[in-house]
């Protein structure tokens, strides 16, 4: 599985890498980005499996990352990893496309169940 994390924070970054590699699902490249227009562009060159991307974060927010990369007609899996847990801000990512999303703080049993489901 090819996995794109996308996070303003390169310390967020490092944790979900390090927290989805302990997960045990079966990851064969992993590439980041710096928030939604560079996630954007990393879809569109390396097109891989799932999303994991940042709520907040400036230039595209990853609401936006998300809108985007549907209305492209791009169906790759995405879901948000951020500490925003509002139920509103729930229903607004699954409408735009999200296949989840994981509420800050996580673990690698909650990534497997979660992720591994979701591309299995």
């Amino acid at each position: 599985m090819r996995v794109l994390v996308v996070d303003d924070s390169k310390a967020m970054r490092m944790i979900v890498i390090r927290t989805l590699r302990q997960s045990g699902v079966h990851i064969d490249e992993i590439r980041e980005a710096e928030d939604g227009a560079e996630g954007l562009a990393a879809v569109q060159e390396w097109h891989p499996d799932v999303v994991l991307s940042d709520w907040n974060m400036p230039n595209m927010t990853g609401i936006e990352f998300l809108t985007a990369l549907r209305a492209s007609g791009d169906t790759t899996t995405f879901g948000f990893v951020t500490s925003e847990s509002a139920p509103a801000m729930r229903e607004q990512a699954l409408a735009a496309g999200a296949s989840f999303l994981l509420v800050k703080p996580f673990n690698g049993e909650r990534f497997a169940e979660v992720v591994g489901a979701t591309v299995s």
